[in-house]
């Protein structure tokens, strides 16, 4: 294993609980809360109009598999040195190395596209702008952010633009829930295994263990190592930077479930006691806030789409430059400039424009946030298989390769994500 510096890698997430806890938090909670993009709130609100509360024990299979799969892409870049892609080049033929790019890429790429509609769309409730010049003002807006603000000052502004997700978590303390219902969704559910339940499923662990992240969060510890300074040999007490590591990225993707939680809850009881069951238009969508927001709820939906793309779109542009710029050599990192990575760059800027490009041609924003996720959820399976291989090997992370529990979850993610599609298409 190639040895790294820890000593000043994230010296601010060295301790993750009391006061200043949203300062120190490091990628982890940025990745958690780019879980919940565009795609993810769309994705939440149908599910939860659809099934109500039925599928809401989803959340809670969700999160330790969640935590577990972010886990080990954290493990991977902290104590390796090297991106998600950079490893899969090292350790895999290169059809593997080919096949996780097509997938992420691709992903990305109509994930992209999607959350810019769907932002356009959500902007449109409160000024009457036309839907493509929306479009194309966000994709240029996040492109120019990404590329011109330096890694530590764009980072504080992703940590803060998580808190437009709070209005989610809100609506639950205001609307009338059934709470005995929810719990029982949770705990004793009444599933039918039918074709559009299962697509359901597979949309929600989609978007909830997305692929994006996992190259984003790897390739950003990498970053994070960067910055804080290098030296020769390994230093420093990697137990503590791993207990800070998970501890980051507990919170991070705790946050992402919770309100995937709240999304659905507050979908059910609104639009669909209302009967409201498929999500069509921004405004179907912004009717789930009215209890808390009442006249003003377009408001809060614009607030909390905007606010998540912001976020989740330049995660989304960004792992997709990660994993090419390290499948192919190039010189990689946010807290480069323009001048000093320029292929790294003009990925970000081509992701934006592929995604203002699909809007272009037409695009349906609200439903596309639901395929975006079906996307992510065929997409993922095998990238999940080549993080757990390579999370275990000693070769690649030495003493601090993944233990049994970890490997189990991340083991368990795999499987799970892979036999969705497939009983997909035996079910009736």
């Amino acid at each position: 294993m190639e040895e790294v510096s820890l000593r000043e890698h994230h010296p601010h997430r060295r301790r993750i609980g009391g006061r200043g806890y949203f300062h120190r938090v490091g990628p982890g909670l940025i990745t958690g809360a780019a879980d919940d993009d565009p795609s993810g709130i769309g994705t939440y609100s149908q599910v939860g109009a659809a099934f109500g509360f039925s599928l809401l024990w989803s959340t809670f299979a969700a999160l330790p598999l969640a935590v577990s799969v972010q886990e080990a892409t954290a493990r991977l870049g902290l104590f390796s040195g090297k991106g998600l892609a950079a490893l899969i080049r090292e350790q895999f033929p290169k059809w593997v190395l080919y096949v996780a790019l097509v997938l992420v890429v691709g992903a990305n790429s109509f994930n992209i596209g999607a959350d810019l509609g769907s932002m356009a769309a959500a902007t449109r409730l409160l000024v009457p702008i036309p839907q493509l010049i929306l479009v194309i003002a966000f994709g240029i807006g996040m492109a120019v952010m990404e590329i011109a603000i330096p890694y530590h000052r764009y980072s504080k502004v992703l940590r803060w633009l998580c808190v437009s997700l709070l209005s989610y978590i809100a609506v639950l303390f205001i609307v009338d829930v059934a709470w005995s219902d929810v719990w029982g969704g949770v705990f004793t559910p009444d599933v039918s295994f039918n074709k559009t339940t299962i697509a359901a499923l597979i949309a929600l662990f989609g978007t909830t263990i997305s692929p994006y992240l996992f190259f984003w969060q790897t390739s950003e510890e990498v970053e994070e190592l960067k910055d804080g300074g290098e030296a020769n040999g390994t230093t420093g007490d990697g137990g503590s930077h791993l207990r800070a590591m998970r501890g980051d990225v507990v919170a991070g993707m705790s946050s992402g479930v919770l309100v995937m939680f709240a999304i659905m809850v507050t979908s059910a009881a609104t639009l669909g006691d209302a009967g409201i069951t498929t999500v069509a238009t921004a405004e179907q969508a912004a009717m789930a806030l009215e209890p808390l927001a009442g006249s003003a709820a377009k408001y809060l939906f614009a607030l909390g789409i905007v606010g998540t793309g912001l976020l989740a779109v330049p995660v989304l542009a960004g792992s997709t430059s990660y994993a090419l710029a390290e499948t192919f050599g190039w010189r990689e990192g946010l807290s480069l400039k323009m001048s000093q990575a320029r292929a790294f760059y003009m990925v970000i800027v081509v992701s934006m424009c592929v995604g203002m490009a699909m809007n272009v041609a037409g695009l349906d924003p609200l439903r596309a946030l639901y395929w975006s996720a079906m996307l992510n959820g065929l997409a993922a399976p095998p990238l999940i298989a080549m993080i757990w291989v390579l999370a275990r090997r000693k070769s690649v992370l030495g003493e601090y390769a993944s233990g049994r529990v970890s490997s189990t979850f991340v083991g368990l993610a795999a499987v799970l994500s892979a036999a969705l599609p497939v009983l997909y298409f035996v079910a009736a």
